[in-house]
């Protein structure tokens, strides 16, 4: 078994620290329930691009509840032990996760792609079809992509320390207890991720490289700025995503300022999930006006 140290300080501390994650993690929960239910119920967002949305907002929450829930145990110190297979499940778990939403990013970017530099033909190039096989790609993907990663770390020869300094099971800390040799762990980490982060974002990129060429030739401010406002939230979560992905995971060696990582880890896994639903709502006509109908619909 390890030890899981989550955030040392006093008791004060800690306790406002679960107060913080359980208030998060619970409007992180309502918040992607609430677009899955919203898209779900309104016919004019039965569309790709909210398909893919709704895939990202199931994603967040399990990739939250992933972390969230053991995170306040260890923090309460009611549960700070963990087994060492259910350490690699849940290392497993949040890699694919995050892996999945990677590819899921990458799709989304495309389909916007689609839709601002081909909007007479988006209907029939990305048909429902073609959307659930992107969706699809990107779930088996993410878990395949991490298969490799999880078995290796599985083989890892433990006979030291057995205390985690993290609220979490991952790949760095792992790394840093092993007394085996740790290296094919560490190449396996960086090719998966270059795999993965690099060539996702890449598709991400030139995909908005093209956006924004055919934004500019847009002759009227108001259609640049509908045709902009239809990919700043997507964006605006992709900046995000990848920014904390690329810092944690793109890097040759792995061991490495782990007590940062603990801080850009509690970025990825329970503010940016919140993020994602206000971003989407916020900055997205369509989903406030829906959300409009809806509510004066329930009054």
């Amino acid at each position: 078994k390890f030890i899981l140290l989550g955030f040392s300080g006093t008791w004060e501390f800690r306790v406002s620290f679960v107060v913080v994650f359980a208030l998060m993690y619970t409007l992180t929960v309502i918040g992607n329930a609430s677009i899955i239910v919203l898209v779900w119920r309104s016919s004019n967002l039965h569309t790709p691009m909210y398909f893919f949305l709704c895939n990202l907002s199931f994603l967040e929450i399990w990739y939250t509840t992933g972390v969230v829930p053991k995170a306040i145990g260890v923090m309460l110190g009611t549960s700070q032990t963990i087994s060492f297979s259910v350490c690699i499940l849940q290392l497993f778990f949040l890699l694919s996760l995050g892996s999945t939403e990677c590819f899921l990013l990458s799709v989304m970017a495309y389909d916007r792609y689609l839709a601002i530099c081909y909007p007479l033909r988006y209907s029939s190039l990305m048909n429902s079809v073609l959307s659930v096989r992107l969706a699809l790609s990107s779930w088996m993907g993410g878990f395949l992509a991490i298969s490799l990663l999880a078995f290796l770390t599985s083989r890892l020869t433990f006979c030291g320390p057995d205390v985690i300094n993290h609220f979490l099971c991952d790949i760095d800390s792992c790394l840093a207890l092993s007394c085996s040799d740790t290296w094919p762990v560490e190449l396996a980490t960086f090719l998966i991720s270059i795999i993965v982060v690099v060539a996702s974002c890449v598709v991400t990129l030139v995909s908005y490289m093209y956006i924004i060429s055919s934004i500019l030739r847009i002759q009227s401010a108001h259609g640049r700025k509908k045709a902009f406002s239809t990919c700043s939230a997507h964006l605006s979560v992709v900046t995000i995503w990848y920014g904390s992905t690329m810092f944690l995971y793109v890097k040759p060696s792995a061991q490495n300022s782990l007590d940062l990582n603990k801080i850009v880890n509690t970025f990825n896994t329970v503010v940016t999930p919140l993020l994602n639903p206000f971003i989407y709502t916020l900055r997205n006509k369509e989903v406030k006006l829906a959300l409009g109908r809806a509510l004066q619909k329930k009054w």
